[in-house]
Order: C-alpha cells, then structure tokens, then sequence
C-alpha cells in the first residue's frame, strides 16, 4: 500500500525549514562559489565540530550538498546550482525589502520633523 502524496504546498514547506537555520543558510553561502574542506568550512563559522557535522548531515540528507573524501580530507559542495540562485535571489529580495523599510523610515522621520 503506497502512501498519500505530500501537496507541492507542504513540501515546499518542509524545504523551507529544512533551510530555517543560520548555520545552514552560511555554509551554503561559504558552498556557493566552490567546494570547501570541512575544516575551512569551521575556520569560517567558528563552531563546534559536532555543530557542523549535525548541519552538514542535514543538508546531506535533503541532497542540497554533496561530500567526497580526498584521502584524510572531507569536501563539500552544493549539489546544484539551483541553491546557489535561490541564495542569490533571497539576498535580492531582502535587499529590496530592506530598501523599502529605509524609505518608509525617511518618510516617517520627514513627516515627524514636518509636525515639529
């Protein structure tokens, strides 16, 4: 008996929070321009080897990175390129939003001056 299939919705979700954590989220960024040792990877974000090992095994487990061993070495990289741009198009929307929140601020600040 095969099971319900999860809505494109709910997985798209699960994507999300899978993505949901700042350790995440960095290494896929110091991943995004070329693969990198385990131990660059820990000089970057100083942590805890066992912190990274648990973040790489979760990103390892939804296949959004990829690990290959060159003799004592461990080295990762994004899977596909694809996480690389939606890196680059989350940094574009936050920038915009961000953008408009400084308007917003200016034009409160004006109107506040305005009223003085």
């Amino acid at each position: 008996m095969t099971g319900k299939a999860v809505p494109l919705y709910q997985a798209k979700a699960e994507f999300f929070r899978m993505l949901g954590h700042p350790v995440r989220i960095r290494v896929l960024e110091l991943l995004q321009d070329s693969p990198r040792p385990v131990r660059e990877l820990l000089a970057d974000l100083a942590i805890e080897p066992s912190s990274l090992s648990q973040q790489l095994a979760v990103l390892r487990r939804y296949g959004i990175v990829v690990s290959r061993r060159e003799s004592s070495t461990v080295i990762y990289e994004i899977a596909s390129s694809d996480v690389a741009e939606l890196l680059r198009v989350a940094r574009r929307i936050l920038t915009d939003l961000i953008a408009g929140q400084n308007d917003l601020l200016t034009e409160l600040r004006e109107h506040e001056s305005s009223l003085g």
